[in-house]
């Protein structure tokens, strides 16, 4: 029996905060009034200068935000992370929505903050799934009114297409329709998330992370995935995207794939020392302090931009 029959975390050791590739079109967004989902927001003492729209990761929750929430706030920036479906404090955690949904969920609350701030600068800031999802959000559509000022893309899951073992695509096919609601975890694969391990440990013990996910969520956040990498060319707004050199989930090598191909004006940020969650890490305040800079319109002081054009070279010199 292959290994992956065997032992189902062999493909999930990656996707056990993610999932990477294609093997359907996502489902049609139903008709539905905008989700009143769990949300936690980091307001300045005063007036903001600019919103941050936060979006998490696989498993994740708002609460992702909290550290670099707090560091915005206290230098004028509003930012507002909430519970995306299927996760954190939702009804529903464990379930999955459906591809469309979370991003016509992100496109709702996009509306709803220049609806509360009108005037003031929106950015949207996806963490990982919720890169995945700000892609599919804001991409392949003509509606600039419904685009936010920018959007910054960290450790995005783009694991997908050709850049995944089409064995390991067919075998989650295979199982995710033989045992849809088989629970996997990564707890014992080696993989880290992280160098901040005080962070890894609060994380364990989090009752709102999910530990442990049903075959049929990281089949749905395969499709995502696929569809995200689909819509690279497409992608509107302005772009940042951080990459950490050391990522143990996403290799860097697939998303500097993929930042070559992102047809928007695209700013790469490659993390010598960065691993998956950057925005956690160790080195996080110079993560924090590059992503403040660029919604400014500033040169990130860390001095590692270039243009996304040029991930290709990069991939080439290091990998």
């Amino acid at each position: 029996m292959p290994a992956f029959f065997r032992h189902p975390p062999l493909l999930f050791a990656a996707l056990s905060w993610l999932a990477g590739c294609a093997v359907s079109e996502p489902s049609p967004v139903p008709t539905a009034a905008p989700a009143v989902l769990p949300q936690k927001v980091w307001q300045p003492e005063g007036p903001p200068r600019a919103v941050i729209l936060a979006v998490h990761g696989m498993n994740d929750h708002k609460g992702a935000f909290a550290m670099f929430g707090q560091f915005a706030a206290a230098r004028g920036i509003r930012v507002l992370a909430y519970d995306q479906r299927g996760f954190g404090e939702n009804a529903d955690r464990g379930s999955w929505p459906g591809a469309e949904r979370l991003a016509a969920d992100l496109r709702d609350r996009l509306a709803a903050e220049r609806r509360r701030f009108p005037g003031l600068p929106v950015y949207v800031l996806g963490e990982s799934m919720g890169a995945a999802v700000t892609i599919l959000a804001f991409s392949g559509t003509e509606e600039a009114a419904a685009m936010p000022d920018g959007v910054v893309l960290s450790a995005p899951a783009v694991w997908g297409g050709p850049a995944l073992n089409p064995f390991y695509r067919l075998g989650l096919w295979i199982m995710a329709r033989l045992f849809p609601d088989m629970e996997l975890t990564g707890e014992t694969l080696g993989r880290r998330a992280s160098d901040n391990i005080e962070m890894l440990r609060a994380l364990a013990r989090d009752p709102l992370f999910v530990k442990r996910t049903k075959l049929r969520v990281v089949e749905g956040v395969v499709e995502l995935m696929g569809a995200a990498v689909r819509r690279a060319e497409t992608l509107r707004p302005p772009t940042l995207l951080l990459v950490g050199r050391r990522d143990e989930i996403v290799p860097p090598g697939v998303q500097l794939a993929f930042a070559a191909r992102i047809g928007a004006p695209c700013t790469l940020l490659l993390y010598p020392e960065g691993w998956h969650m950057l925005l956690r890490d160790l080195q996080r305040r110079r993560v924090w302090e590059d992503v403040l800079a660029w919604i400014e319109g500033l040169e990130p002081p860390s001095g590692l931009a270039r243009p996304c054009r040029e991930a290709r070279a990069v991939e080439a010199a290091l990998f």
